[in-house]
């Protein structure tokens, strides 16, 4: 498959993660971070396991359950929080500094150079996310903040271990693995020091349904096997698409009013992730070279 379709692959995942924010306001049941998180990963985990039919080997479950804390558990409860706490533009935002840290935890860990026209893009990717958020009625709430912030190392981490450790099985199997692990750690926190839910409305059940199939399921297997096939510089700028359709859907959907400077920090967006594509192309050797 062309490096391109790949490329389009992946970003369907942080397009759909945009809906996050609205989605958790507006159609769950507030103040259970932790058991939104539960709810999205271990169902969509247990119904990928049985797709696939695939137990991980022993040796395994250690570093799953690295994987899952920092992709799910810990990603997840800090997401929540941060969407129950603060708009999703500015936590949004706040989770931009991701492909900063993707850059710097890959060259750390798995020994990738940082290409400057990289380094360009995360920075003007997130300056662009920033002018989205100087909408009216952004508040900033220091717990909120903390989490999106916690949140955006934990998948920093996340993705580049998820390139260093990726097993010899398919991105499906993989990726039920992980959201499995993510959904059983989280399950005891959860219930420990969460309330049960109330009763659920239909809209609280389509949310949930949304979340777990389409934005867990569907979504992470598309962006482990982005990670697989374009590494962790390849996909990570697309995560700028998240907080672009967050603030895009907040004016479609609750009429939030979008000023001419964030539609500007919207170009930006869409070219940080142009540049962020050029950046991580391989690099092509001149003709007759050879590779050592």
């Amino acid at each position: 498959m062309s490096r391109p379709l790949d490329t389009l692959l992946a970003a369907v995942a942080p397009v759909i993660w945009g809906s996050t924010y609205i989605v958790t306001s507006q159609m769950l049941p507030p103040g259970y971070p932790l058991t939104d998180a539960v709810l999205r990963a271990l169902p969509a985990g247990l119904l990928l396991l049985a797709i696939t039919r695939t137990l991980p080997p022993r040796r395994w479950l250690g570093k799953l359950a690295v994987l899952g804390a920092l992709n799910f558990a810990i990603f997840w409860a800090a997401l929540f929080v941060s969407a129950y706490r603060l708009p999703g533009g500015l936590a949004a935002t706040l989770g931009a500094v991701q492909p900063l840290l993707v850059l710097l935890l890959a060259r750390l860990l798995l020994e990738t150079p940082i290409r400057p026209l990289g380094l360009l893009a995360a920075v003007a990717g997130l300056g662009g996310v920033a002018l989205l958020l100087l909408g009216p009625g952004a508040r900033l709430d220091g717990l909120g903040a903390a989490a999106a912030l916690l949140g955006a190392l934990s998948m920093a981490a996340g993705v580049v271990l998820t390139r260093k450790w990726h097993p010899p099985v398919p991105a499906l199997t993989f990726t039920a693995w992980q959201l499995t692990a993510g959904g059983l750690l989280l399950l005891p926190a959860a219930l420990l020091f969460e309330p049960a839910l109330p009763p659920l409305t239909a809209v609280n059940v389509a949310g949930f349904i949304w979340l777990g199939l389409f934005g867990a399921a569907l979504t992470y297997f598309l962006w482990f096997r982005g990670i697989a096939r374009l590494g962790p510089a390849g996909v990570t700028g697309l995560g700028f698409l998240s907080p672009l359709t967050a603030v895009l859907l907040g004016w479609a959907v609750l009429g939030e009013a979008l000023a001419p400077v964030q539609l500007l920090g919207a170009a930006v967006v869409l070219g940080s992730v142009r540049l962020s594509g050029l950046a991580a192309r391989p690099v092509a050797l001149p003709a007759g070279a050879r590779a050592a």
